[in-house]
């Protein structure tokens, strides 16, 4: 009762007639992924209250915890990959007006996270529920925001924090942490493409957009870009203080 098996065994609908064998299991993974998103939703909340906070160790442990999770997203991707590309074209249809980027928890991620796009919102313009998410995540506070301001209070720069990570141990662990989380996000959106070629190659995706053309566009998206960029300008070299420094 307290896990609610019964709602939760009952909420995969197959909408082919007769139900095609891996509709089920199309329902199902992307059900589990939106089940992880809520997680993760969850503890980026928590990652970007508690570096209010100053508690850094604690946001580090979320962040960490989101990694992990994206992790396990990344080799859920290749279950679908057990369907014949035959087989997933014998219940394509039935999913139309749908679109993969109608995913509002998704795209709230990719808003608290930093990667924050008004547009977006034209997408669920006649979802009511999902707009109203959205537009509260895109008018809140973000994860990358919360790290900017926690380095700026302790009087710090990015390239500060990986010459100094020995010093700057808290904070250089949590810009690890961030980075991976940037890093496993891109990785999913990587294979997630590998998969949606693999099944339909180029064909436009099922809600009318342009399917592997428009996905690709999104590899480059980062959350931090600066975490990315700093590693351009770190050099080996040594100015009188000691400390290495950036051209």
């Amino acid at each position: 009762k307290y896990l609610r098996v019964q709602d939760l065994i009952n909420l995969q609908d197959c909408l082919s007639s007769p139900a095609h064998h891996d509709e089920l299991l199309f329902i199902t993974v992307h059900q589990a992924y939106e089940l992880w998103f809520k997680q993760i939703l969850h503890e980026l909340d928590a990652a970007i209250q508690l570096l209010e906070e100053d508690r850094v160790p604690a946001a580090t442990r979320a962040v960490n915890r989101i990694v992990a999770i994206e992790k396990l997203l990344v080799n859920q991707i290749h279950i679908l990959e057990t369907m014949t590309p035959f087989s997933f074209l014998a219940f394509r249809d039935e999913l139309n007006p749908a679109s993969g980027f109608q995913s509002m928890q998704f795209r709230e991620i990719e808003f608290s996270s930093g990667l924050k796009d008004k547009t977006i919102l034209r997408e669920f313009e006649t979802d009511e529920f999902a707009h109203e998410r959205l537009a509260a995540r895109l008018n809140g506070p973000t994860l990358s925001d919360a790290f900017h301001r926690l380095l700026q209070r302790r009087g710090l720069t990015v390239l500060e924090v990986l010459t100094h990570f020995e010093e700057k141990y808290e904070e250089f662990q949590l810009a690890e942490a961030l980075l991976e989380h940037d890093e496993f996000f891109s990785l999913w959106r990587s294979h997630h493409i590998k998969m949606v070629e693999r099944m339909v190659g180029a064909k436009r995706g099922t809600g009318g957009s342009e399917g592997i053309g428009y996905l690709k566009t999104t590899l480059d998206k980062k959350f931090f870009p600066e975490l990315w960029e700093a590693r351009t300008y770190l050099d080996v070299k040594h100015g009188e203080s000691g400390c290495p420094f950036a051209h």
